[in-house]
């Protein structure tokens, strides 16, 4: 893949400590070695900042990520990382056969698309404030999701496994790409609210493999600047 013209200065990065989907972006800069700007939007304080009339004229949806890189300005986290992906291809966060490009956008979207939307912050409190659920009924409802969705991981990385008879650490070949940094995402969030991986020991494996990365380790909720 050719690389395409990569903006001016340094890009700047808004999102929330917690959220699983800036977390995404985090990893994604942080693999490509971009130096990036933290600028944080915090999701519950006064109601919400990502509510807020400044914030909204960034990004009309009031949600994080986006990313503002000199006169590009880019939301959803996935649409970020592949464009991250088109101007610095190197390392790669997708391989190079159109079918194995298919089968890590579609693991990355069995956990962005299927998972992540029905646990987030604004779902959990639309349960809690408009459908007056607990906590319990709100963690119940999180742990249904979650445990589908990595029960396809599982199996989509089991039937990898056995088609082409290779074990490896990350979710195809040798690094880690597109669905792994999705996948570390949402286990941050799993281990938050204690729901354990341990019935998907493939998903773990891969996991732990990127846990132990810096770039994963950088990115982490606890290490950025608008952490409490």
């Amino acid at each position: 893949m050719n690389a395409e013209p990569q903006p001016s200065g340094t890009p700047k990065l808004f999102g929330y400590w917690r959220s699983t989907a800036a977390y995404r972006v985090r990893i994604a800069l942080n693999l490509k070695a971009i130096a990036w700007e933290s600028a944080g939007v915090h999701l519950v304080h006064g109601g919400g900042e990502q509510h807020q009339d400044s914030f909204r004229s960034i990004n009309p949806a009031g949600l994080v990520p986006t990313l503002v890189w000199g006169d590009v300005v880019l939301s959803q986290s996935l649409a970020i990382c592949e464009y991250l992906e088109e101007i610095r291809p190197q390392p790669a966060l997708l391989p190079g056969d159109p079918a194995d490009r298919a089968w890590v956008r579609a693991l990355a979207m069995d956990i962005a698309c299927d998972v992540h939307p029905l646990c987030n912050l604004r779902v959990m409190q639309y349960l809690g404030d408009t459908l007056d659920q607990d906590d319990s009924a709100r963690t119940a409802w999180m742990f249904e999701w979650m445990g589908r969705g990595f029960a396809t991981v599982e199996r989509r990385l089991e039937r990898r496994s056995e088609q082409t008879g290779e074990r490896t650490e990350f979710c195809l070949g040798d690094q880690p790409g597109l669905a792994d940094l999705v996948i570390v995402a949402q286990a941050y969030n799993a281990d938050r609210f204690g729901f354990a991986l341990d019935n998907f020991p493939l998903t773990r494996r891969t996991v732990e493999a990127c846990r132990a990365l810096k770039p994963f380790r950088q990115a982490l909720p606890e290490n950025q600047p608008d952490a409490p």
